[in-house]
């Protein structure tokens, strides 16, 4: 039974869409793997709990037992605790709804350091030289629409540098999620290239103690492997006055791409034009995407 309650939970994660909450969506086939394993060995089991025992079984040894479990010893504590170890994930994922990381979690993982150091900001891996074959991409030429999908777990290339091309000719910067993390990456490797410019993005507020009545950080987390590793990106922001938003709720902002001296690092820095509260996403976490090197 729980080994049917595990491959059920699973298969209602991938039905709900929760599953995107706990592990990143490339590893979504594995799960449904499992959840088909987990389901197999179910039957198997049934099958070995209606065959009737063989009576005894050979295995004394000069008289005296051989010391080892067959599955007949009585229900004892460590059982119990071992149930209760395997059981305690199954009634929480049943029982209690996914919560979706927020503020209180990035105070803890020390979010304003991280954002202020670039090389652990930086989610992806040195910029790969630009390719002549560009023409090879499938992304659209338009620079306003790179072409991309939503939790999009790889790309070539080529088609990467098409959307660094994309990303140094467009008038407005929109940081959509299935971009996010390229953009994210090179605009905090060459800031200065962008200073200046207009950005679109979307994301919760989060605040520091020292922060300014006007400033915070319009943050997103970013899952590489799973929830366990999920780590914050976001820009410091200052509004023209004190918008009286509270942490953890989810807005739409432009503003220009600045840069300032946070914790001894250049950072970039969005000062504020327009905003708008948005309600928040049915996915609210980012993805890395992996560059295929061929």
């Amino acid at each position: 039974m729980i080994l049917l309650a595990f491959s059920a939970m699973i298969f209602k994660l991938h039905y709900t869409g929760d599953i995107n909450k706990f592990i990143n969506p490339k590893y979504s086939g594995l799960s449904q793997t499992a959840s088909i394993v987990f389901l197999i060995l179910f039957f198997i089991q049934v099958t070995r709990v209606w065959t009737k025992k063989k009576t005894g079984h050979h295995c004394q040894h000069e008289g005296h037992s051989c010391g080892h479990d067959h599955g007949d010893a009585q229900f004892n504590t460590k059982k119990l605790f071992s149930y209760i170890l395997i059981t305690l994930p199954l009634l929480t994922g049943f029982l209690l709804p996914p919560k979706v990381l927020d503020a209180s979690i990035a105070s803890k993982k020390g979010a304003i350091g991280i954002l202020s150091n670039k090389e652990e900001s930086s989610q992806g891996a040195s910029r790969p030289p630009l390719q002549n074959s560009l023409n090879e991409s499938n992304i659209d030429e338009n620079p306003e629409d790179p072409g991309l999908i939503d939790n999009q777990v790889e790309m070539s290339a080529a088609e990467y540098d098409k959307l660094i091309k994309n990303l140094e000719k467009t008038s407005v910067i929109n940081m959509s999620d299935s971009v996010y993390s390229v953009y994210y990456d090179e605009i905090n490797q060459n800031i200065q290239q962008y200073i200046g410019r207009t950005i679109s993005v979307t994301g919760f507020v989060y605040k520091e103690k020292d922060f300014n009545h006007n400033q915070l950080v319009i943050s997103r987390f970013m899952i590489t492997h799973c929830v366990a590793d999920a780590s914050i990106v976001g820009f410091l922001s200052e509004f023209p006055k004190d918008p009286g938003i509270k942490e953890d709720t989810w807005i739409k902002v432009n503003g220009t791409l600045d840069t300032m001296t946070y914790n001894g690092a250049e950072v970039p820095y969005l000062k504020i034009t327009e905003w708008e509260q948005i309600a928040e996403p049915v996915n609210p976490y980012l993805y890395p995407i992996s560059i295929k090197i061929l």
